[in-house]
């Protein structure tokens, strides 16, 4: 599958901006299941200095860029074109217990399980607790194979949690989240990756995209899609595998990954620091559009 993504953000201040200084994921990872064909940032007032071509700590692709004179709009558009290709995953019996998995995580330390380790602990976003143990444990009875475990928790917070974009905010924790079970997709990845270091697993957080399709004889409106959030668990043997409890499917053909770290703090579409600038509004919209190869 082959697609265009623009992303449209506009930040407007309700006083000038003297300086900032910005980083961007905007870019689609390049990845074994997915090419990044092209990918390019219009940026509105033109930047005084621009960096690409990076890597952050986690390989994720970004982009620096500083803004000298003053201004009271920035508008960043990124545009990309996209090649997905299918992954091939195992049955769930085929992965091993998830308890055993938890042990190889204590103890084994090959490169490959130290770089899993990292996202077994707590981030800011992400903690560990009793009360998100207790949930994840009615998905992770004693000698059930991980990606079986895996998928029940996925499919459990799409049935226990309600989509609703009113609920929370960024710095909503996720306690309050387990309580109220409402929020959106970045509360639901948060969500399945605290469950999973709760007990032991590594989990992180990933940023991207989702092809949405219009209702029945309905025209799909542009910039109606926008950023989404999952998250992908560790499985030895197989590597990093993907769940969106948001609409309860392992991602594929219709996902595009643009980042991933502990949390959404490490992986934000736009973060930075203003000198000046006062009040500020946000629009984001995004367009995810199937084309031909």
């Amino acid at each position: 599958m082959n697609y265009k993504v623009r992303h449209l953000t506009t930040y407007t201040y309700n006083e000038p901006v003297l300086v900032a200084h910005h980083m961007a994921h905007l870019a689609p990872r390049p990845l074994s299941w997915q090419v990044c064909r092209r990918s390019t940032l219009r940026i509105r007032p033109q930047p005084t200095e621009m960096e690409g071509h990076g890597t952050d700590y986690f390989g994720n692709p970004i982009t620096f860029f500083s803004l000298h004179d003053q201004h009271r709009k920035l508008i960043v558009e990124s545009l990309s074109r996209v090649e997905l290709k299918p992954r091939i995953r195992p049955a769930p019996e085929d992965t091993p217990w998830w308890e055993s998995v938890v042990d190889v995580l204590d103890s084994v330390r090959t490169p490959e399980l130290l770089e899993a380790k990292e996202f077994c602990f707590p981030s800011p976003l992400a903690g560990i607790s009793e009360a998100l143990a207790d949930y994840a444990e009615a998905s992770f009875p004693a000698n059930r194979p991980i990606l079986a475990g895996l998928l029940d928790l996925m499919h459990r917070i799409h049935r226990d949690f309600t989509y609703d974009p009113t609920a929370t905010t960024v710095s909503t924790p996720l306690e309050r989240v387990l309580i109220d079970r409402r929020g959106v997709c970045q509360d639901f990845a948060h969500l399945g990756i605290a469950c999973l270091r709760s007990v032991g697993l590594a989990a992180r957080y990933v940023s991207g995209y989702l092809l949405t399709r219009p209702p029945p004889g309905g025209t799909k409106l542009k910039g109606s899609d926008a950023s989404h959030a999952w998250f992908q668990a560790y499985v030895p043997g197989t590597g990093w595998i993907d769940f969106d409890p948001t609409n309860d499917r392992v991602p594929d053909l219709e996902h595009i990954t643009t980042a991933w770290g502990r949390d959404y703090g490490d992986v934000s579409p736009l973060k930075g620091v203003v000198l000046g600038g006062g009040e500020q509004s946000l629009k984001v919209a995004v367009d995810v559009e199937p084309i031909e190869a």
